[in-house]
């Protein structure tokens, strides 16, 4: 239906073609329990159907709720993303809820089931999978969606907010070259999403363009979590012929290299320079500061927010993908190597 008919549809409506009372539309509408399950489906299905959508408590907005989905909640960097989104939020008088999937298709389904009942006004999924049937979904319930660090999706599908993931790589990958740095590891991050393959592309591109192979063995697979950083780390430096610096793919990866550094007796920069990707607070407090790039992750929230509630005015945005832009940080834990 058009957007008219949406707007003119009414809870009394809904009650009438239910067969049921408007006191049950209503304790559908707001996620009540008590609720027989059959009714309830019916109720949903014919909102559903007709395109209800709970009138706005906000003045000059036509948004009062936005969903946040992330994979998992146990990162840092999502408390930066949620940041950011939460200030637009509060700004712009919007509620926010924050959910995880857990990359399982059960989790999926009931967080569009609780989605449903919410009235959910626009959608930001961060790195999240988003299958074919659920936009298919998101879709028929005329729901804006924005993503946030795509995993691979076709860019058609919805806008997207990411970062100069290659650029950053390549400076970073430059920086430990021109320190006299030819051995360089690398941790890399989940194949299949797109800053993943970004990342690596941008360290293999800096070695080609400096004239050096690329040694394979000096590439070893990541998650983005400490573990992963802690288990290459200790891979990389257990080869006959280690590598005098680590580029990891992310923050945290970067201080599991920093414990499996300690665990051998090494010093970082002293014995390996160091450098991350993400800028997350933590890493301020490292005995030898963290070199990294810094991704603005706080910003990506920002905008993510601003695009969807702008999508959920009717508003028209100027371009389905922004990359917002990457900077090196010089810290304390890249040196030049002391055996080049």
């Amino acid at each position: 239906m058009g957007s008219d008919n949406r707007r003119t549809v009414t809870i009394a409506v809904i009650a009438r073609l239910a067969g049921v009372s408007v006191p049950t539309v209503s304790r559908v509408i707001n996620g009540r329990s008590d609720v027989a399950p059959q009714t309830r489906e019916r109720v949903e299905e014919l909102l559903t159907l007709h395109g209800y959508r709970r009138r706005s408590s906000v003045r000059g907005t036509d948004a009062a709720l936005i969903d946040l989905v992330f994979n998992d909640l146990d990162s840092p960097w999502a408390v930066e993303i949620i940041r950011g989104v939460e200030d637009v939020a509060l700004s712009s008088g919007v509620g926010t809820v924050v959910s995880a999937i857990h990359w399982r298709i059960l989790s999926a389904k009931q967080w569009l089931d609780n989605m449903r009942a919410r009235f959910t006004d626009g959608v930001i999924f961060v790195t999240s999978m988003v299958n074919p049937p659920l936009q298919a979904e998101l879709s028929r319930l005329h729901l804006p969606v924005v993503i946030v660090d795509p995993a691979g999706i076709d860019p058609q599908a919805a806008p997207t907010i990411g970062a100069t993931n290659w650029a950053g790589s390549l400076s970073a990958s430059q920086y430990l070259l021109g320190l006299g740095h030819r051995r360089i590891g690398f941790i890399a991050g989940p194949p299949h999403l797109m800053c993943s393959r970004a990342r690596l592309d941008g360290y293999r591109a800096a070695l080609a363009a400096a004239g050096i192979a690329v040694d394979d063995t000096l590439i070893r697979p990541g998650n983005f979590y400490h573990e992963a950083g802690y288990t290459a780390g200790t891979q990389l430096l257990c080869l006959p012929d280690p590598p005098t610096a680590i580029f990891a793919a992310s923050d945290q990866m970067a201080l599991g290299v920093y414990e499996a550094v300690r665990k051998r007796g090494l010093r970082v920069p002293d014995d390996i320079s160091v450098v991350g990707f993400d800028d997350l607070p933590e890493v301020q407090w490292c005995s030898s500061p963290l070199t990294k790039v810094r991704q603005p992750l706080a910003k990506m929230g920002m905008l993510a927010a601003r695009t969807v509630l702008r999508l959920a005015c009717g508003e028209t945005i100027e371009s389905p993908r922004v990359e917002l832009a990457t900077d090196l940080i010089e810290r304390d834990s890249a040196a030049a190597p002391r055996h080049p």
